[in-house]
Parts: structure tokens; sequence; C-alpha cells
């Protein structure tokens, strides 16, 4: 068994620590919200922070779900982000694979690309686009105007070009359609790049709540996370979840509240990401430019 210098392991010893450090910072946090919204009033008032409650409490969770727009908010987001993701990716998938192929304005299309990359338009002129659709205070005011990530695009676009032309000068011989081609022979192939996209996508609709604020009126349509910042930020959490007298009498503490909203619009995510994560590493280095 060969010894490893002393400098190596120093090294290694240095980095593992440093990692350690780090992946505490962001976990503890998240660790100690979690406690507060199990923990119970009397236990949040006397200590400043709480790591282990003494008691664990479910009345923070049992006020939230009972209540008709914390429930209804979650519907909405999980409707956003699933409808949302899906036009994402066909816009996105189907863009891309049409600038891989040697088409008429092909240069110019990307160029636009390329520019709305560099250059956005602006919150005021993006709004009033959405108005002028049509848009405002409706869900899809959420979706269309993010429709396509320039970056996702160019780099799906680069993932296609890496695909043998072989492939698909054989289909074209077998009789196949630009469409057959795409749906039969591309996306299958595609489906690690497919996958990292998805989760990208994902979770930038679940966490969007800017342009909810911007766009929807109506609080009945409002995502989680525009329900979360009227009771985090805001400070009105049981104005904003309580839906009948019974409820705003029998409410817990606004800060247990808070705590469990928090936990309730994280966990999501979290519980999806472990099913993509295979897909994640070899998605993205699909698409990179290889020397």
């Amino acid at each position: 068994m060969k010894i490893r210098p002393w400098g190596e392991r120093l090294t290694d010893a240095a980095n593992v620590a440093l990692l350690t450090l780090i992946a505490l910072a962001m976990l503890l946090p998240f660790w100690h919200v979690l406690a507060v919204s199990f923990a119970s009033y009397k236990e949040f008032l006397e200590k400043d922070i709480v790591w282990f409650p003494q008691e664990w409490v479910l009345g923070a969770y049992e006020y939230i779900f009972a209540s008709g727009s914390f429930v209804r908010s979650v519907g909405v987001t999980v409707y956003l982000t699933v409808l949302g993701t899906c036009v994402n990716l066909i816009f996105t998938s189907t863009l891309a694979y049409t600038l891989s192929r040697p088409v008429i304005g092909q240069r110019l299309v990307l160029m636009l690309v390329m520019f709305t990359l560099l250059f956005s338009a602006g919150m005021i002129p993006t709004y009033l686009v959405v108005k002028e659709t049509g848009l405002i205070d409706s869900l899809w005011a959420l979706i269309l105007p993010i429709a396509i990530s320039p970056f996702n695009l160019i780099v799906m676009r680069q993932f296609f070009l890496g695909i043998p032309s072989e492939l698909h000068e054989a289909a074209v011989i077998d009789g196949a359609n630009d469409l057959q081609i795409f749906g039969r022979i591309i996306l299958p192939l595609s489906k690690p790049s497919l996958a990292a996209f998805a989760l990208f996508y994902a979770v930038a609709h679940w966490n969007n709540y800017f342009a909810g604020i911007l766009y929807l009126n109506t609080p009945e349509k409002w995502p989680i996370q525009v329900i979360l910042r009227q009771i985090v930020v805001v400070g009105e959490a049981q104005t904003t979840l309580g839906g009948g007298q019974i409820l705003l009498e029998n409410a817990p503490p606004a800060e247990t509240i808070q705590m469990a909203a928090i936990v309730v619009a994280t966990l999501p995510i979290l519980v999806v990401y472990p099913f993509l994560q295979k897909h994640f590493t070899k998605g993205v280095m699909l698409g990179s430019v290889k020397g």
C-alpha cells in the first residue's frame, strides 16, 4: 500500500474541514427553521435559537393546512410548475432543434436569441407587453413571458449539434419527416438533457413570486411564494391565512406559522431533486462544447 505524502493528506483534511463548515452553514439555518416550526411558543420565547424542541407541536402545520388560501396556493403553484415546465421544454427543445438544422434565417434567429441573453427588456416594458396582450390577472402571465430561457436554448442546441448527422440522414432515407425524427430519435436521445433543464425550469417556476406580485390582482390566484411573502416579509400571517373567525381565534404565534410555511414551500423541491440528480450532471455536460 502506497503511503501518501503528509502534505497531500493535510490538503485533503483541510478541504474536508472547509466543505464541512460550508455544508453546516447552509444546513443549520434550515434546521433552525424546521425546529422552530415544531416548537411551542413558550420554548420559542425562552430560547434564542431552537435546535431540538423539547415538545414537538404540530399546531402551526395544522393551522396552515386548515387555511383554504394556503392549500389553494399550493395547488396553484403545482399547476404553474407542471404546466410551465412542459411549456418551457416544448418551446426550448423545438426551437433548439430547428436552430441546429440548416434552415433559412437560422443565423438571424440565433443572433436575436443571443441579444436577449445579453440585454433584457426590463420590468416596465415587460409589464406593458403583458398588459397589452391581455394576460394581467391570468396565470399565463407567469408562464408565457419566460417560455424560453436563452441560456438553456443555446446549451440544448449545442447538444443537438453533437448528435451524429448520420442518424438524421438514415431517418430521411427511411421516409421520416422532421417531426417524426424529432419525436422518435432526437427526444429519446435527449432524456438526460431534458431532465436537467426540467429541474432548472421547475425550480424557477416554484420560486417565482415577483411575477405573481406584478401580474396577479386576485388573491385566489396567488402562488405559494406570494403567500409566503405576505406571511414572512409583510407579517400578515393570520390575516392572509385566517379564513374564518375560528382560525383567527385558535391561531398559533405568527413566528411558528412563518417557519412552517417556509418548510412547506421548500420541501417539494428537496423531495423532487434526488430523483433528477442522476441525470443532472450528465445532462449539463452533454450540452457543453467538446474540444
